[in-house]
C-alpha cells in the first residue's frame, strides 16, 4: 500500500501538466475533461474512503498552489470527489468497478460533484439560475470526464497500478 501512495503522487504531476497545456485544447464550448479526477476516482475505489478523501485534498492543495486558483476551492472539490468515490471500494467488487462500464458512472457522479461544487465557490455570479448552472457547469463535464475515462477500461491492466 505504501507505493500506492507514491504512485498516485508520482502520477499526478505529469497528469497535471497535462491538464493544463493540452486538455484545454480539446475544449467543447468551455468545458474539459477532468484527467486528476479519473486519477483520484480509480485510486480511491482501489484503496478506500480515507486514502480517496486524503488523496483528493492532496490533488486540490496542489491544484490549487501550482495553478494560483483559489486557494481551497478546487481542494474542497477534489476531497468531496474523493470521498463519494471511496464508497465504491469494495474488496469483493472493486475488480470488477475498476473493468466495467460502471467506473465510468462512478466518474460521471464524481465529476458531476466535483464540478458543480467547484464553480459554486469560485464563481460569483448570483444572476445565474441555479439550474441551468448544475447543467453547464456540472453536468456536461462530468459527462465529458465520463467519457474520456472510457479509455481506463479499455486500456485498465489485469494487475492494477500500486
Amino acid at each position: 500500500m505504501r507505493t500506492g501512495y507514491i504512485i498516485s503522487l508520482l502520477l499526478f504531476f505529469p497528469l497535471l501538466v497535462i491538464q493544463t497545456t493540452i486538455v484545454p485544447l480539446v475544449e467543447i464550448n468551455g468545458i474539459v475533461p477532468d484527467l486528476i479526477l479519473i486519477l483520484l476516482v480509480y485510486y480511491a475505489i482501489l484503496y478506500g474512503q480515507v486514502f480517496g478523501t486524503a488523496l483528493g485534498f492532496v490533488y486540490g492543495f496542489f491544484f490549487d498552489l501550482i495553478t494560483g486558483s483559489l486557494l481551497g476551492s478546487v481542494m474542497f472539490s477534489k476531497t468531496l470527489a474523493g470521498f463519494i468515490a471511496g464508497y465504491f471500494s469494495n474488496e469483493n467488487k472493486r475488480d470488477y468497478y475498476l473493468s466495467s462500464y460502471i467506473f465510468s458512472l462512478i466518474i460521471l457522479l464524481c465529476a458531476t460533484i466535483d464540478s458543480f461544487v467547484f464553480s459554486f465557490f469560485s464563481t460569483i455570479d448570483l444572476s445565474r439560475n441555479i439550474v441551468i448552472g448544475f447543467f453547464e457547469q456540472g453536468l456536461f463535464p462530468g459527462i465529458y470526464t465520463a467519457v474520456i475515462s472510457t479509455t481506463v477500461i479499455i486500456f485498465n491492466p489485469r494487475k492494477s497500478f500500486g
